[in-house]
């Protein structure tokens, strides 16, 4: 999505080009350009798929809106596994029109949980909760601390669910640090995601995401961080901002991969 710009091909050309060893997907693009050709793009390419992006939406109170939603995520599991990641990120969703009840909204992402989990497992796949910025709780993700998306993942295996840190939604968090710390000593740290935090935010909340370095995250400590507590993985950027989207796609992905070198790596 840092790139949405460039199609499936162009990013991986971008990927080998400049030496980038893996993608996160998000699964409009790749249900686009069809999920085997695109699990096919990327094995040619030598790329890794870190992720796939994303299920969840699962607080939904009617039971047909429900269903629906539990056989998106069974899909998405599906996809997941034929791009050949190990990773399925969940947005939990957000209240239901018209509820307050925020206990009852993470309840139900429990009970899908424990159906998508056996599913997602048979088929190795992993499901990473993402907590997403307070901002979002009403209408996106009533998930909204590492804290909050660790009880409810350490419900179930870790071989079922985990985690996914993202700096732009938990840097402000002072009991993040601990949190990471605790995902990782519990085999539940699935994925680690770059963004910045600009302000004014230029286009809202949701696509405010700044370049790395322009703002106020400390990038190389939150590395240090997933590092300290045991993540091997790539680290992926994800940025969604409109004015980055209107720059060529090569000349930000060129960019975006030398701000990596200089303000995560020493």
């Amino acid at each position: 999505m840092t790139v949405k710009q460039l199609t499936l091909p162009e990013l991986a050309d971008n990927c080998v080009e400049f030496g980038v060893p893996g993608v996160g997907l998000w699964r409009e693009p790749v249900r686009s350009y069809g999920v085997p050709a695109a699990a096919r793009l990327m094995r040619d390419a030598g790329l890794t798929v870190t992720t796939l992006c994303r299920g969840g939406f699962l607080t939904a109170l009617a039971p047909g809106e429900r269903a629906a939603a539990l056989d998106d995520n069974r899909r998405a599991v599906d996809e997941a596994a034929a791009l050949g990641t190990t990773t399925l990120v969940l947005v939990s969703g957000g209240l239901p029109a018209g509820s307050k009840d925020l206990h009852g909204a993470r309840e139900r992402i429990a009970d899908a949980l424990a159906e998508l989990g056996p599913y997602a497992e048979e088929r190795g796949v992993r499901l990473a909760l993402e907590p997403l910025h307070p901002m979002f709780a009403a209408d996106r993700c009533v998930v909204s601390t590492l804290a909050q998306a660790l009880d409810l993942a350490e419900r179930f295996p870790a071989e079922q669910v985990g985690v996914t840190v993202d700096t732009y939604h938990i840097w402000w968090d002072d009991r993040a640090p601990e949190q990471i710390a605790r995902a990782g000593a519990g085999g539940r740290l699935l994925a680690f995601q770059l963004a910045d935090w600009i302000t004014p935010l230029p286009h809202g909340v949701l696509n405010g995401r700044g370049p790395l370095g322009d703002g106020a995250i400390d990038l190389r400590a939150w590395r240090a961080l997933a590092e300290a507590a045991g993540h091997t993985g790539l680290i992926e950027v994800e940025l969604f901002n409109e004015d980055l989207w209107a720059r060529p796609g090569r000349e930000l992905f060129a960019d975006t991969v030398r701000r990596f070198a200089a303000h995560v790596f020493d």
